[in-house]
């Protein structure tokens, strides 16, 4: 049954705050932790995923065979390689950029579905559209050109962690798309999240120890973190988006998506203190009309 359009809204909404508190999480656990770095970023996604997994994993047994193909295992897993490989770079990214030029940028899912549904596809973009993917490009050139950023003192490579985003906001793209697939094969949602972070969660266990992170002896503050980064953002604002997916056009989902630089620039503003910079708010709008111009053209 098609679910109104109230729910729809309100769920969507519930979704956009949720994710919103990611960079926030994140950005707090960055700065009580004792070690830094792509180890340490790593194992925040790890940790997120791991124990979103293991909260799901009650919900095994009440799955009917049915519900399970082998189109939609294939397609739960593959979605859970893109998720692993996107929080594998979009985490990293905050270690070297701003919270504004690090979620505007991972964003710009709109772009990369309409490069994938052309290249895969063969529904080549409009004008329009192909204006809207210059115009994001153009605004991501100006966010990599910001070097001032008072307020963060970790950032090191603004250059290399804005090229993170972008990579990925390409996996998000692939994740989403791959997720929709699999549900339209027979998966609940409830079946196919189930798989997909699991399937993360496998992947991303053993990158922290490969750069010699230990999931051990870390402030306790920042495992609460990691618990509340796998129940809001990622049980709760990920689980939103593809179960919105179902319902509605993956152009349509990544509209609301674009709300989330704005809610999580604004946690941070509120929470701590981080203002970003002239050419990152200028770049984010830049990026942001583009995307707007390019989902337009796509409706």
């Amino acid at each position: 049954m098609k679910p109104s359009g109230r729910k729809v809204i309100i769920i969507l909404a519930c979704g956009v705050l949720a994710i919103s508190t990611a960079a926030i999480f994140i950005r707090l656990a960055l700065a009580v932790a004792t070690t830094t770095g792509v180890g340490f970023s790593l194992f925040l996604a790890s940790t997120r995923l791991n124990i979103a997994a293991l909260i799901l994993l009650p919900t095994y047994p009440s799955w009917s065979r049915t519900q399970i193909t082998r189109e939609g295992l294939y397609y739960s897993i593959l979605a859970g390689l893109f998720l692993a490989l996107h929080f594998a770079f979009w985490i990293t990214s905050l270690s070297f950029t701003s919270i504004a030029a690090s979620t505007t940028l991972v964003t710009t899912n709109p772009i990369w579905i309409a490069i994938i549904s052309w290249l895969c596809y063969q529904e080549k973009p409009t004008k329009l559209t192909s204006l809207g993917i210059l115009l994001a490009i153009g605004g991501g050139i100006v966010i990599s050109l910001s070097t001032d950023e008072p307020n963060v003192d970790i950032i090191a490579n603004q250059g290399l962690g804005n090229l993170l985003a972008l990579c990925g906001s390409l996996m998000a793209s692939l994740y989403l798309l791959s997720g929709r697939v699999a549900q339209s094969k027979g998966l609940t949602t409830q079946a196919y999240i189930a798989i997909a972070y699991t399937t993360a969660a496998v992947i991303l266990f053993p990158l922290p120890l490969l750069w010699g992170e230990s999931y051990f002896n870390h402030p306790p503050i920042i495992y609460l973190y990691s618990l509340l980064m796998a129940i809001f953002p990622q049980l709760i604002g990920h689980t939103s988006f593809n179960w919105a997916m179902r319902h509605l056009s993956p152009t349509l989902v990544s509209l609301v998506i674009l709300l989330e630089p704005l809610g999580s620039t604004t946690l941070g503003l509120i929470f701590l203190g981080e203002t970003p910079a002239n050419l990152v708010i200028l770049g984010g709008l830049i990026v942001l009309s583009g995307v707007a111009i390019a989902i337009i053209s796509s409706k």
